[in-house]
């Protein structure tokens, strides 16, 4: 993906897009596929259903089976919270492709870099994060 700058592009987009050849953008880019791909595979291996004969359900006592569906609980929860990372991920790698990436969602002011370098997927800026 070559990005070039022009009028669509974010003041912080092209700050980081001119200041190198190969283009820190594009390295953002990809660090954001990356962290998705590894995200991703996390997730397939959480979702898996349980191995066959596998006892998934609370009883009176303590046992395999609570454990397992505590387990499975957590893995459940686990699994949320990685999708919503990979959905942060997919929106960045589109604001980078629309020319929007380090623009705020909420009040549409620039995202700090540092921010941006902290979180390469922040959406907000910092004001807007803690509200």
């Amino acid at each position: 993906m070559t990005i070039q700058p022009g009028p669509r592009l974010s003041r912080i987009a092209t700050v980081l897009l001119l200041t190198d050849s190969k283009s820190d953008l594009e390295r953002v880019a990809s660090s954001l596929r990356r962290r998705r791909e590894a995200l991703s595979a996390e997730l397939d291996r959480l979702v898996q259903p349980p191995e066959a004969g596998a006892s998934v359900a609370f009883g009176k006592r303590v046992g395999d089976g609570t454990t397992e569906a505590v387990e499975r609980i957590t893995s459940t929860a686990t699994a949320r919270s990685i999708f919503a990372s990979i959905e942060g991920i997919d929106s960045a790698l589109a604001k980078i492709e629309a020319g929007t990436y380090g623009v705020c969602e909420r009040c549409g002011g620039e995202i700090p870099l540092a921010r941006l370098e902290a979180r390469p997927a922040s959406s907000l800026c910092i004001e807007c994060a803690r509200l």
